[in-house]
């Protein structure tokens, strides 16, 4: 059974109404990983999203315009969990530079290969569902881009900052295109041989290319 609405302006369950406004958002945020990351964005419809969310479709155009910005909306999380554990890696791991790929690169395949939920919505799902994810995706693979080349022009200052770029484009691109290749299959999903594989030839990619 779905929820029906609780009269305006009133405590319900203990909340207020910009509460459940938030917790409804919540839900259909968690129903759209779970039905994109499993059935597909093109696979999934509004009312199966409403049904593994237990709301009406009325909560559904309330929380957001539509399944593209669902789904765009859940990219954008997901793309933030990786940055913000990503980044925070490579700042913990001490000055060198073989140590900070290591921690960011295995951060950034611990976060997606461990749910590959995550993994099909930031690798394959958003590709191509519409213009203005496509745009957002791109600017995501340069925001890593150029993380990952100041990071370089730091350890390397003499090297040229657009030759890094360009060299930082290839690699997280190659990351990506491994990753989509490496973990499609839910009985992989957090088996550390493979992500320790994967974390060692990126590694070893990285270093070779950043030196």
């Amino acid at each position: 059974m779905t929820e029906s609405a609780p009269a305006v302006g009133r405590r319900y369950g203990g909340q207020d109404a910009a509460e459940r406004r938030a917790e409804r958002r919540a839900r259909f945020i968690e129903a759209g990983l779970e039905l994109f990351g499993t059935q597909g964005y093109a696979g999934t419809s509004v009312r199966a999203i409403c049904g593994e969310a237990r709301l009406t479709e009325r909560y559904f155009y309330e929380a957001v315009r539509d399944r593209e910005e669902l789904l765009a909306v859940v990219y954008e999380e997901l793309v933030q969990e990786a940055q913000t554990a990503t980044f925070a890696a490579v700042a913990e791991a001490g000055p060198e530079m073989e140590d900070q790929i290591t921690a960011g690169l295995g951060t950034f395949v611990r976060v997606l290969s461990e749910d590959p939920r995550k993994a099909r919505v930031v690798l394959v799902e958003v590709v191509g569902a519409s213009a203005r994810l496509e745009s957002r995706r791109h600017r995501v693979i340069h925001e890593f881009a150029d993380f990952i080349a100041d990071l370089g022009k730091s350890h390397a200052p003499e090297k040229d900052r657009q030759w890094l770029g360009m060299i930082a484009v290839a690699l997280v691109g190659g990351v990506n295109e491994l990753l989509v290749s490496r973990t499609p299959a839910p009985e992989r999903s957090g088996d550390s041989r493979d992500r320790d594989q994967i974390v060692g030839v990126c590694t070893s990619l990285f270093l070779g290319a950043l030196r």
